[in-house]
């Protein structure tokens, strides 16, 4: 496939720009709002609002509002990454970013994109100040719940586990319950019971349908743990917590 543009093009680019005095934010300006942003300093919104809203965040589209769509792809997508690299869960941060995209991707204005754009920040800023309350964990316990997380939905066994971080099961299991305080079948529950809270409270699924999602024997099994774990049956959770 021939490429899509040549040494020419970027050449011409950059006549146009020094030119028209017109350039890119440097490298260290743009990181500014992402090194903030991953201190889960609040000042991350202010220095993102600034660049987004500056005269220098780029051209991708004629169009105004598809020009600022695609910024904030760009933008959203480094503080994704950024947020990962701070310590937050590579899915959630994911799902996070996939949820404001297409949110987005519904709005008709310039001011309405800026709007969501700082909210965005704002969100990851304040996950990555709640984060750092939390335990730092090493980067051994961070991909073996990053996979407990993404797994849910299937047995999860301590084999497995081992494979994927490259340590022994017995050490593993040791340094597991050494830096999160629970064992690894312990926070394989935790992690369901938290998704079936979620679930309970923010869908429509059954109880046997969430039971089966999450791997659990049986509905029965499953309402079984979850009465022992949060004191509630789930109905009686899905009726006093439903939104």
């Amino acid at each position: 496939m021939k490429n899509a543009i040549s040494e020419k093009n970027i050449r011409y680019l950059e006549f146009i720009n020094r030119e028209t005095d017109n350039r890119h934010h440097t490298h260290m300006e743009d990181m500014v709002q992402y090194s903030l942003l991953k201190a889960g300093d609040m000042r991350a919104a202010d220095e993102a609002a600034k660049i987004f809203s500056s005269n220098l965040p780029g051209h991708v589209s004629d169009d105004p509002v598809r020009n600022y769509k695609y910024l904030f792809v760009a933008s959203i997508t480094l503080a994704c990454r950024t947020a990962i690299t701070g310590g937050m869960e590579s899915e959630r941060s994911y799902n996070i970013s996939d949820l404001y995209i297409l949110q987005m991707d519904k709005l008709e204005t310039v001011e309405e994109i800026k709007e969501l754009h700082r909210d965005m920040i704002e969100f990851y800023t304040k996950e990555m100040a709640a984060l750092a309350k939390k335990q730092v964990f090493s980067r051994h316990i961070i991909g073996c719940i990053d996979y407990i997380c993404t797994h849910l939905h299937e047995p999860i066994r301590m084999e497995t586990l081992a494979r994927h971080t490259g340590l022994s099961e017995s050490y593993l299991s040791t340094l597991f319950k050494k830096e999160t305080g629970r064992s690894v079948s312990e926070y394989v529950l935790y992690k369901r019971m938290e998704a079936a809270q979620n679930m309970l409270k923010y869908s429509d699924y059954s109880y046997a349908e969430i039971g089966a999602i999450l791997s659990f024997s049986s509905q029965s099994h499953f309402i079984r743990v979850f009465k022992k774990y949060t004191g509630h049956t789930p109905k009686e959770y899905r009726d006093k917590y439903y939104e």
